[in-house]
């Protein structure tokens, strides 16, 4: 049994009114694809296929710049949709290994859902691999369901449809059970469904949902992961990329809470996936770090201080000030109201 994934980044995302592309814009220190990648470690993949549109070749370098995996990249040419976009990600990886089986499985993801994890992966790979479906769905239940597509149950608890809420009727509506975006296919029967799909829809484009609907009709069980509302979440503008950090924010600092970090103030502290904490340190209020910043066993940092690539060594204090590039020696203080650069590295 092989496992591979195909990852939907080829969105421009016109709602976060950005020349940059959607996939790339960073939260806690990594990109929005940045994260789904490293939930994707939840599962041992064979493969992972990122299908690239509006702003390819910055993708293509961020990601070969951040992750020591190879990546398969397959171009949408046009917006026609999630089915076409599966499609173009399926014959990617058909490309590259066409020898797969009845017992291999695809998950496809969408690039910009920065909060799921990877225990999540791992159960949905699980379940999928349990159930022996033709296909796992994500689902959630949402109090307001509205805008998201909604799955339809039949009596025995399988999925028979999921309908976009453009097209849902006003009954269809008042489900609270929500499509997540997210699913694992047996993929030697995700081509044969994918070609039995069409555009049309209100919005004119290949629903990947309408596969679901392909494979129950062919008598193929369909079933539905319930996940955390959370981390199916999508980061479709400025204030839910706010909403996203606000989450993994507080992951982070629990993190190191936990790990023997006191932060006086978490809701007040911004710290990157990327810095290193050791413990018995002291983080105070209204403090930022970033980047590839260390702070050492012993050190107090803050309150209202910025550190950027920033080393503090143990016994260390920076109080009320600016830290970028520098070093700061141990036992030393820095503030209130200094700024250290990478040439104060004597300090």
């Amino acid at each position: 049994m092989t496992l591979s994934a195909i990852v939907l980044a080829a969105g421009k995302g016109t709602r976060m009114k950005s020349d940059l592309p959607k996939p790339l814009h960073t939260v806690r220190g990594r990109s929005l694809l940045g994260w789904v990648i490293h939930a994707l470690e939840g599962a041992d993949l064979e493969s992972v296929a990122v299908v690239v549109g509006h702003g390819r070749e910055l993708v293509v370098e961020s990601l070969d710049a951040t992750f020591d995996r190879h990546f398969l990249y397959a171009e949408q040419l046009s917006q026609r949709g999630t089915g076409d976009a599966a499609a173009v990600g399926l014959a990617e990886l058909d490309l590259f290994d066409n020898s797969f089986s009845e017992n291999d499985h695809v998950l496809i993801v969408p690039g910009d859902t920065p909060l799921l994890t990877n225990a999540t992966i791992a159960a949905l790979v699980e379940s999928h691999l349990a159930s022996g479906a033709a296909a796992t769905v994500v689902t959630a239940v949402l109090d307001d369901p509205a805008g998201y597509g909604r799955v339809l149950r039949s009596d025995n608890g399988g999925v028979t449809a999921i309908v976009e809420d453009r097209d849902a009727t006003p009954e269809q509506r008042t489900i609270r059970e929500i499509n997540g975006g997210m699913y694992c296919f047996r993929r030697s029967l995700l081509a044969p469904a994918l070609r039995m799909i069409s555009s049309n829809n209100a919005q004119g484009e290949m629903y990947l949902t309408d596969a679901i609907g392909v494979l129950v009709e062919a008598g193929h069980p369909v079933n539905a992961f319930i996940a955390d509302p959370v981390e199916i979440s999508g980061v479709n503008d400025r204030s839910q990329l706010g909403y996203a950090g606000e989450h993994l924010g507080a992951r982070i600092a629990d993190t190191h809470m936990r790990n023997g970090v006191t932060i006086v103030q978490p809701s007040s502290t911004v710290i990157d996936v990327t810095v290193v904490i050791e413990p018995d340190v002291t983080v105070h209020a209204a403090t930022t770090l970033h980047g590839a910043t260390t702070v050492e066993t012993g050190a107090v940092v803050g309150p209202n201080s910025y550190l950027v690539d920033a080393t503090i060594k143990s016994g260390a204090r920076v109080v009320s000030s600016m830290v970028t590039g520098a070093t700061v020696q141990a036992g030393n203080l820095v503030g209130p109201f200094e700024h250290r650069c990478a040439d104060s590295d004597n300090n």
